[in-house]
């Protein structure tokens, strides 16, 4: 079992910058691919940024560029760094965790074990 607790939400202006983070329960993190989600309200829960076990990244179209996904395997810690934000970047962000999870489902929510509570994110203008 993993638990997993994002941190680092808040309100920010739009333009701005903000990094939240995701720590994970268990001493097997590293064998872990792990993947960002949002949903804002009234809408599908979509995907923002994978890291695999293994360390290759994947982003959404539209976070490429803006947006950076990192772990640290000593802190069991996942994150996602944003910046540019826009108002449409505002979504509660969940993380989730899949044992050894690969290419091509890491963008898929389905595939992905565990979830954490989320942490909101808002965007103003």
């Amino acid at each position: 079992q993993v638990q997993l607790v994002e941190s680092g939400g808040g309100l920010v202006q739009a333009g701005g910058s903000m990094t939240l983070s995701c720590v994970a329960s268990g001493r097997t993190f590293g064998s872990y691919s792990m993947g960002w989600f949002r949903q804002a309200p009234g809408k599908e829960r979509e995907f923002v940024a994978a890291i695999s076990w293994n360390r290759s990244t994947y982003y959404a179209d539209s976070m490429k560029g803006r947006f950076a996904i990192s772990r640290d395997n000593a802190k069991n810690t996942v994150y996602l760094q944003m910046s540019s934000l826009k108002l449409e970047d505002t979504a509660l962000y969940y993380c989730a965790a899949s044992y050894r999870l690969q290419q091509p489902v890491l963008s898929d929510g389905n595939a992905y074990d565990y979830w954490g509570q989320g942490t909101q994110v808002t965007v103003s203008s």
